[in-house]
């Protein structure tokens, strides 16, 4: 019989995501589920941390679309979250973190920016099993809901070595149209969106700048890699590994 599991989830596009509603929905099948996630907008922020001397941190129960044991809404950042439902909400330690589903792709070098893989990350570093799920866009979310309940059961023991992640990114695509799993997926060598500047304007000497993306085309992408398996239609499955390791 499989271990009923203590879960935590997190995300780094807020708490009203649907994205981690679908996936609180999909792992509650697996065990009891907490959720700890930001009270806003969290992409792009890596595993920064509220440090002292920084402004206070609320943390308030929220109101969970889906059935869980607990949910929280914390005003920091996604790696704030995992590190306070650790040391401050639960008051136990959890078998699982997993954070996401993440409207927007997290593969290639975007895992270094990523608040979603920031998240994991954190749980990683506490030694705690854990998976980030990315989806190529959020229109396509019905792929992610269908196939979150195959990811988990495939992945919530496998094994993985101390500081790695489970890093699953799904493809923008309709679940009909969806080709298959690839696993053994390695980081693309690139970032996916990849930012360029313009300036707006200049003012007393001052250059007021703002973040041009470009996006990574599939004729650019190495076979083999997470960006190439997602963009040709397949469920990329890989590993991360933690800078400190």
């Amino acid at each position: 019989m499989m271990k009923k599991l203590k879960i935590l989830i997190a995300n780094d596009d807020g708490i009203r995501s649907e994205g981690i509603a679908r996936l609180a929905k999909a792992a509650s099948e697996f065990g009891d589920v907490w959720v700890a996630a930001p009270e806003h907008q969290c992409s792009g922020m890596s595993v920064r941390l509220t440090i002292a001397g920084m402004p206070e941190m609320a943390v308030y129960r929220y109101d969970f679309p889906v059935p869980v044991q607990a949910a929280w809404s914390v005003d920091g950042t996604p790696a704030d979250c995992v590190k306070v439902a650790l040391r401050s909400l639960l008051g136990f330690r959890p078998d699982v973190v997993l954070s996401g589903v993440n409207d927007g792709m997290n593969a290639g070098h975007d895992v270094c920016y990523s608040g979603t893989v920031g998240a994991a990350t954190e749980a990683a570093l506490n030694g705690i099993h854990t998976i980030a799920f990315s989806m190529g866009k959020a229109s396509a979310v019905d792929v992610a809901e269908q196939n979150l309940p195959a990811m988990l059961e495939e992945l919530l023991f496998a094994p993985l070595n101390p500081g790695e992640l489970w890093n699953v990114n799904f493809p923008p695509c309709p679940a009909a149209e969806c080709k298959g799993v690839l696993r053994g997926r390695f980081p693309e060598k690139h970032s996916f969106y990849e930012n360029y500047y313009t300036c707006l304007r200049e003012e007393h000497g001052v250059q007021y700048l703002a973040p041009v993306p470009k996006v990574l085309t599939r004729e650019e992408t190495q076979e083999g890699s997470d960006i190439h398996a997602v963009l040709n239609g397949y469920i990329s499955i890989g590993k991360v590994r933690c800078a400190a390791y």
